[in-house]
């Protein structure tokens, strides 16, 4: 766990959920698995605020809780990791996802679950039914069956998975969610393990529920508040055949999905449109068998292939076979062959895959920080695995002082490596090879550690635009809120001008200078976040590898 880690996670816990929760969560990361008393020692925060914040990250799966490591009776630990906290990193491509995929539906159940760490079926459809009655014209609303079908599809393509039961010590298995007790309380000692079908029979079974109606607006004003409020104690008080059976965002699933599009993309790139779609294919064939951490798809027959394909892509056998034929024989190796049977297995070489992006993206970087001629170097390192300087200056065909300058700056940044080879045991410089290599996986890890260390930069930089202007964004919210109520109630043209001219024209012009800042901050976070994910998705497939 390195301190530009640390210092991200504690960033996004203050953004989202307050300085005390970020308090918790950073202890627990610097400190590892701890019970209550030694946090609340230890970070000076009263008993009802740390019970609190730690609900809220088991809530949103940021922290789980298990048995005492003395044994049996000891207290409960509490622990979490910078994995599942930099999750909220990635929020906005979850729900970007799930629109592009499931729709504006799909999009609001997403969107929800992340909100709320987990909910039931029944209070997610009856939610995000309002929220899309509110945005539909006057007269229409959103049924709940429609909004159940979303819910179900985003389970069966494993989107969404149950929450993992709790077992301890005289107790049974429940399908209640993963949190500990209101109180606070180390009660009995839980082990939660994140839920996957193979541990967890029910994990993606839709429960049937008794919910019949449609979406219902709000209603405006104060009365219409409290009126809306009393309505939602009532209906929430009625059963629906879901109790106790909690959902949760499956986030594997989405990086899977995030994998698969990134080789599908990378393969467009470099060959066409049609090979991409002959990947596309195998992957979704495979994607629901497939081990997250395999290295390989399952093998298909290029017969199952064919027919699988999409029907708009008119492709001819022989041709398709001539494409298989040059994925496997690229260089890049996104394709692999298996066997013989059926016209040929083929397999998508999924951590030969994630190496080669990673591999482009340290490139990338060396090009934009270094120039063309650095990432020359950078390249020929990568593909000769040792050279020395006399070789990189012929081979790269740069002059013999620059190429000594950009391989000391490159030296220097730690994004090659000399190793040295001595002709006899006394090292002397006279009788020593002198060899410059690239070690792919630390100066990915190293690159990982400056993505996190920009993506916190742009985080402070946002919060501090955001936190100079806050007395002009609170007066926009307000004149906003005054509008929208305005209009609800049908006010005259002139009164909503009125209204308008409330904020003066240099306050608009800094306003809209402003969101154009926010806009561009939250788009290079968002940048970066993809290169993060690729290269954690090399460094962890080289992990399970070895």
């Amino acid at each position: 766990m390195t301190s530009q880690g640390v210092r991200l996670c504690s960033l996004l816990l203050r953004e989202h959920f307050g300085e005390v929760v970020e308090k918790v969560g950073t202890h627990l990361l610097r400190g590892g698995a701890q019970n209550l008393r030694t946090i609340i020692h230890e970070t000076g925060i009263s008993l009802d605020l740390v019970k609190k914040s730690l609900c809220v990250l088991v809530q949103h799966g940021a922290c789980v809780f298990s048995s005492g490591r003395k044994g049996p009776g000891s207290p409960t630990e509490y622990r979490t990791s910078c994995d599942w906290i930099l999750r909220i990193l990635r929020y906005p491509r979850y729900i970007y996802t799930a629109k592009t995929l499931y729709g504006d539906t799909g999009e609001l159940i997403i969107e929800e679950l992340l909100q709320r760490g987990h909910l039931t079926m029944s209070s997610t459809v009856k939610t995000v039914a309002d929220r899309l009655t509110q945005n539909m014209e006057e007269g229409c609303c959103m049924d709940y069956n429609e909004v159940s079908s979303a819910f179900a599809k985003l389970v069966e393509t494993h989107f969404l998975q149950r929450c993992p039961s709790m077992v301890g010590p005289g107790t049974t298995a429940s399908a209640t969610p993963a949190t500990p007790a209101t109180t606070g309380t180390p009660a009995a000692p839980v082990s939660i393990a994140v839920p996957t079908a193979e541990s967890f029979p029910d994990c993606y079974k839709v429960p049937h529920i008794t919910l019949v109606g449609r979406g219902k607006r709000q209603l405006c004003g104060e009365d219409g508040e409290d009126q809306r409020n009393t309505k939602k104690a009532k209906t929430d008080s009625q059963t629906h055949g879901d109790e106790g059976i909690c959902w949760q965002v499956n986030f594997e699933r989405f990086h899977l999905h995030f994998r698969d599009q990134a080789i599908i993309s990378a393969v467009a790139n470099k060959l066409d449109q049609t090979s991409s779609e002959i990947v596309r294919t195998m992957l979704r064939m495979s994607e629901v068998t497939t081990s997250p951490t395999a290295a390989y798809t399952k093998p298909l027959s290029a017969n199952e292939i064919f027919r699988s394909l999409p029907t708009s892509y008119n492709i001819p056998r022989p041709i398709l076979d001539q494409y298989l034929t040059l994925l496997v024989d690229d260089p890049m190796e996104f394709v692999g062959k298996s066997g013989e049977s059926g016209g040929g297995m083929y397999v998508v070489n999924l951590h030969r895959a994630l190496a080669n992006l990673a591999r482009a993206t340290l490139e990338s970087v060396v090009q934009e920080r270094f120039g063309s001629r650095s990432a020359r170097i950078f390249r020929l390192l990568l593909r000769k695995r040792h050279l020395e300087q006399k070789q990189v200056e012929d081979f790269a065909m740069i002059p013999a002082k620059e190429a000594k300058d950009m391989l000391y700056t490159l030296l220097s940044e730690n994004l090659v490596q000399l190793q040295e080879i001595p002709k006899t045991p006394d090292f002397a410089p006279s009788r020593t090879f002198y060899l410059y290599t690239v070690n792919q996986l630390p100066t990915a890890r190293m690159l990982l550690q400056n993505c996190y260390k920009t993506v916190g930069n742009l985080i402070e930089r946002r919060l501090f635009e955001s936190k100079e202007s806050k007395r002009l964004l609170e007066k926009s919210q307000r004149i906003e809120a005054i509008l929208a109520s305005l209009q609800a109630s049908g006010a005259e043209p002139e009164q909503l001008t009125e209204v308008e001219e409330m904020i003066t024209a240099t306050e608009k012009q800094q306003l809209e200078a402003l969101r154009l800042h926010i806009n561009k901050l939250d788009s290079a976070e968002n940048q970066v976040d993809e290169s993060i994910f690729l290269i954690e998705s090399y460094v962890t497939s080289t992990a399970s590898t070895s």
